[in-house]
């Protein structure tokens, strides 16, 4: 595809058109650096009519199915030719110098490769929301938090992370990436659909040295769950199952059974209580995700030798040796800003 510009911002839509009708005209005019660029999934809306009739300077790049996120970015951005990519949610709003800040902050390192800006809510936009927050952690144990938000406690955002600073995975609702470095790792892995596809590819990143980072001088506004409900069980499904696939792939323990026996475990609590509680759809969901684990536990398996291959010293900054599960519902550490910091690698 032809450009006019290194930056490209590109929005992934499945059906979306009030998003696009709502968040396009801030993304157009707080982006005049980059070229704008919507993905489509095979919308059966009114998505490609409203973008032909009212946002012509829009580039679209329309599939033949809804492929999910993760693969329906990976085949969008096969033919684009830029230097960024900032893959940008549809139900994200844009505000004045959200992108300078972030390419800049890119080009100050190269081993730097990819950042998210401050995720705020929409509807409440002094604070943090779910999606990402103020930058990605992953636990000992794998489970993902934020900076920000931890669980379903968040935080007001008071400028307390206002820094550039280096963090384990950035937010896929708004993530400005090098291209070398996506076409390195060849993008998302498609098969998690959707979820966690960003910590994955953030993890493959690092395990060949290279640094992730949140931009504290940058901000967007998300309404979240616009695709997805945050309470659907299909994505409680996904985010169990998808959960166990990065492990799997990534994690460098020489004890990898072990550790993996240990999370499924903690897995397996969570189903529990999610039965005693009589949410009945998301313990069933729990054991869809571990069978469909166990079925693809070979094809992921092979995936990690691949990966294996390019493993260099990791770059562990962003890993918290605590147990996040223990600091939030029995150390009643709310705050991200309340867990020990010693125990964040650096």
């Amino acid at each position: 595809m032809t450009r006019a510009k290194n930056i490209a911002v590109v929005i992934l839509n499945w059906n979306g058109a009030k998003y696009l009708k709502q968040f396009l005209p801030s993304v157009l005019a707080h982006s005049q650096e980059a070229d704008v660029i919507v993905i489509d999934n095979n919308s059966t809306d009114h998505s490609i009519q409203l973008l032909k009739e009212n946002f012509s300077s829009v580039q679209v790049v329309s599939l033949d199915k809804n492929y999910g996120f993760a693969e329906g970015y990976n085949l969008g951005l096969q033919d684009l030719n830029y230097e960024y990519f900032v893959l940008l949610n549809s139900d994200v709003e844009v505000p004045e110098n959200w992108l300078a800040p972030q390419i800049k902050y890119l080009e100050s390192d190269p081993k730097l490769v990819a950042c998210a800006p401050l995720i705020l809510s929409h509807a409440e936009q002094d604070c943090f929301e779910y999606a990402g927050a103020a930058g990605g952690y992953l636990d000992k144990d794998g489970f993902a938090f934020c900076a920000g938000r931890i669980f379903y406690a968040f935080e007001k955002n008071l400028g307390q992370y206002n820094s550039n600073r280096e963090v384990f995975w950035a937010s896929g609702a708004a993530l400005t990436i090098k291209s070398s470095a996506w076409k390195e790792v060849n993008g998302f892995d498609g098969t998690f659909f959707a979820h966690m596809e960003e910590i994955d590819l953030c993890w493959r990143l690092k395990n060949r040295g290279y640094k992730i980072g949140v931009c504290g001088e940058a901000k967007v506004f998300h309404i979240g769950g616009g695709t997805l409900d945050r309470q659907s069980s299909f994505k409680t499904y996904l985010n169990f199952r998808n959960n166990l696939f990065l492990l799997l792939k990534n994690h460098r323990s020489s004890a990898l059974v072990p550790f993996l026996f240990r999370r499924m475990i903690l897995d397996g609590i969570a189903g529990i209580r999610f039965f005693t509680e009589g949410n009945f759809a998301y313990f069933f969901a729990v054991l869809k995700a571990h069978f469909h684990f166990y079925a693809k536990f070979p094809y992921y398996l092979k995936l990690r030798n691949e990966e294996k291959k390019h493993w260099k010293t990791p770059n562990l900054c962003g890993q918290y040796r605590g147990s996040i599960l223990v600091s939030f519902f029995l150390k009643h550490k709310h705050n991200f800003q309340q867990l020990n910091s010693k125990l964040f690698s650096e």
